[in-house]
């Protein structure tokens, strides 16, 4: 049942062993669904997600004119005649950040006008590199708020064949750029202000699905990539399950003494976030200092495994998260504080997390704020598996990523009171 206010999570006092299989990966599903829609002719996706998020991807491809049939659970059924038309209204993406960024630079290809809008979440979120670097390129595009919407008039040209953008905040505004370059009319190179990047293993994630869908993409410096003007064919790809998803079993598999099976192999993930497996399984002496870096999406989780940590965690290279679906360095300090006091402290864009293996099996009530966040609702839950009185506020907005989350805790033995 969707629309839940609240629900508190009973400490299951036993270790939690099962198979519980994670969805797709929201990144790789986003990414070829939209490739898919850029490919002439009939794509399969399986093993894809099925969530809010990609379902605001196939909802605005079919918009523009493109065929999404939905077989089954995990599948999406692409067909396409490789051109994005103008919508007869405005695209919502809800909180889409992969559909938001990446649609925005495709829609600079086509013909006419676009606008890009999401919820009151995502119109905080900023987009103005990318709207920055497509008006270097020629094309009238404008977010007076330098967040959505963004309105895009465009003439299926690029006046240049190079781009520099900043991808501090984002990579997925390079990202963009360079699914979009292989539609355009000649070689394009794509380069770096500065070497900042947000996570770069997700430039890698991009690559190998355009390389999936007929592609030609090469980096050719730690700064720049040059993409040739193949456009895309139709493909049949799969989806490999979610790393990010993955984190929070990792994790109850630890906190708990547990053994859950995946179905996957930790070393057969590609994403950024499977790196974050090396630091759970250290748990309970993960280090004194974490890089959240190149795993931004496994914070969430390595910050709430942190509070149970033999001794005290320092998350750096995370000023990234505060532009996320909501300031998750502000959301994890809040909810870690709710439970106890001190539990954790903001240093600038650092997070210390005050560890205490102690806090594991005592009654501490916190009503947890998810601020709508996924994320943030999912890693708290971790939390409540040792501590009693953990209530997640807004459980049901894990249908961003991960509809089941509750069900596939529920499956391992975790059960819930308190439910509205």
């Amino acid at each position: 049942m969707m629309g839940r206010a609240k629900l508190t999570v009973v400490p299951p006092g036993k270790p939690l062993i099962g198979r519980a299989i994670p969805p797709g990966s929201k990144s790789i599903t986003n990414r070829a669904l939209l490739l898919a829609g850029l490919a002439k002719g009939t794509s399969r996706l399986t093993g894809a997600l099925k969530s809010d998020d990609t379902r605001y991807m196939a909802d605005a491809l079919r918009a523009l004119g493109v065929v999404v049939d939905e077989p089954d659970a995990t599948s999406f059924v692409v067909t396409s005649t490789g051109k994005l038309e103008p919508p007869a209204a405005p695209l919502f993406l809800g909180n889409a950040g992969t559909a938001t960024r990446f649609l925005t630079a495709a829609l600079a290809l086509g013909n006419g006008r676009y606008v890009v809008d999401g919820d009151e979440h995502m119109r905080k979120r900023p987009i103005k590199p990318l709207v920055d670097a497509l008006q270097s390129l020629g094309v009238k595009a404008e977010a007076p708020t330098g967040c959505p919407p963004v309105t895009i008039d465009a003439t299926g040209a690029f006046a240049s064949d190079k781009v520099v953008i900043d991808g501090g905040l984002s990579s997925q505004y390079v990202s963009a750029l360079q699914m979009a370059a292989a539609c355009s009319s000649a070689p394009f190179t794509i380069e770096l202000a500065g070497a900042d990047i947000g996570a770069r293993g997700y430039i890698d994630l991009t690559l190998a699905a355009m390389r999936a869908f007929g592609a030609e993409a090469e980096q050719t410096s730690p700064s720049s990539w040059r993409i040739q003007p193949t456009g895309y064919r139709a493909a049949d790809f799969t989806v490999e399950p979610d790393a990010s998803a993955a984190t929070y079993l990792w994790a109850a598999e630890v906190l708990t003494g547990g053994k859950i099976d995946l179905g996957v192999a930790n070393e057969e993930f590609t994403q950024p976030d499977a790196k974050a497996y090396d630091i759970i399984r250290q748990f309970p002496h993960m280090p004194a200092e974490i890089d959240g870096s190149q795993m931004q999406d496994a914070v969430p989780t390595l910050a709430v495994l942190a509070a149970f940590n033999e001794q005290p965690v320092r998350f750096v290279g995370i000023a990234n998260l505060r532009v996320k679906e909501c300031d998750r360095i502000r959301a994890l300090s809040l909810g870690l504080n709710a439970i106890r006091d001190g539990l954790a402290r903001e240093e600038g864009d650092d997070l210390i997390v005050f560890s205490d293996p102690a806090l594991a099996g005592q009654v501490l009530p916190a009503a947890i704020d998810t601020f709508a966040d996924h994320r943030i609702a999912m890693s708290f839950a971790l939390a409540g598996l040792k501590i009693g009185g953990i209530t997640i506020l807004d459980p049901d907005c894990v249908a961003k990523t991960f509809p089941s989350y509750w069900d596939v805790l529920s499956s391992l033995g975790v059960s819930y009171t308190d439910i509205q």
